[in-house]
């Protein structure tokens, strides 16, 4: 699943990930956070409502990366006011940079199951001392995806080898077509 398969995704317009707006249980983390400072990365962003609804409400260090120029561009023309500098468009596992906070939002089930530890590898690496990673995962069986499925069993697994803090929790305020099958996640 490279570049290709995922500016072709966006082409054909098959972007069922794509709820149109933040999802509930990020909009109510969000809510709760007071230091609009924090240096926040979104990664396999697509249309990011989440990266939008932070800079509405003046979070100023709020970047995002997208393998997709289809999906960047799309963000682009649908948020003109989002700081440039702050629009990636590369591979994630490229990056190199630090961040405080970084949210998992439909990215973990959409890469291949076998770069599932290279992920975490990752996120570990690009977090700053005391940083998290947070969101919401998927709870369904590993099947032919994107997305990919996953169970609370792996993420605790393959979490535990690079994070001290795990925290797995059913969503109790998933969208309707996801209720039941979402974790609302903390890894730090």
């Amino acid at each position: 699943m490279e570049k290709e398969f995922w500016d072709q995704r966006w082409i054909d317009q098959q972007t069922g990930w794509d709820i149109g707006y933040v999802s509930t249980p990020l909009k109510a983390y969000f809510d709760g956070l007071n230091d609009k400072n924090i240096k926040i990365l979104i990664p396999g962003c697509g249309n990011s409502y989440e990266a939008e609804y932070l800079n509405n409400n003046s979070f100023k260090n709020v970047f995002i990366i997208d393998i997709s120029e289809h999906a960047i561009n799309s963000f682009k023309a649908r948020c003109p006011e989002f700081p440039i500098e702050h629009i990636l468009c590369g591979d994630f596992f490229d990056l190199d940079d630090e961040f405080d906070l970084i949210i998992e939002q439909t990215f973990f089930c959409a890469i291949n199951p076998e770069m599932r530890d290279r992920y975490v590898a990752k996120m570990r690496d690009l977090l700053k001392p005391g940083g998290k990673l947070v969101g919401v995962m998927f709870d369904f069986p590993l099947e032919s995806g994107p997305p990919f499925g996953g169970c609370k069993e792996e993420y605790e697994e393959r979490f535990s080898k690079h994070f001290s803090h795990i925290s797995i929790k059913r969503a109790e305020n998933s969208i309707e077509p996801r209720q039941g099958r979402e974790f609302w996640v903390e890894f730090s």
